[in-house]
């Protein structure tokens, strides 16, 4: 079995066209399922950054700062 994530831009003629298709061969023939087709209200790149903060973070690469003196905590005072 092989799976494949494909990103659809349902605004265009061929996204809604594509999509069609495969819903219909996902209801018609069993060997074709939709794993997941919610949609993120998140951006994608915003979520690659906020795991890449996290892990930075356990890595022990991340800087406190106080918001009361932000500059001074940044060291740009």
């Amino acid at each position: 079995m092989t799976t494949i994530t494909i990103k659809i831009n349902e605004r265009t003629k061929a996204g809604k066209a594509l999509k069609n298709l495969i819903e219909f061969f996902s209801k018609e023939h069993k060997g074709i399922e939709i794993v997941s087709d919610k949609k993120s209200e998140y951006n994608t790149e915003f979520v690659e950054k906020i795991k890449k903060a996290e892990e930075n973070i356990k890595k022990g690469n991340s800087v406190e700062i106080d918001p009361n003196d932000v500059w001074g905590s940044l060291g740009l005072k």
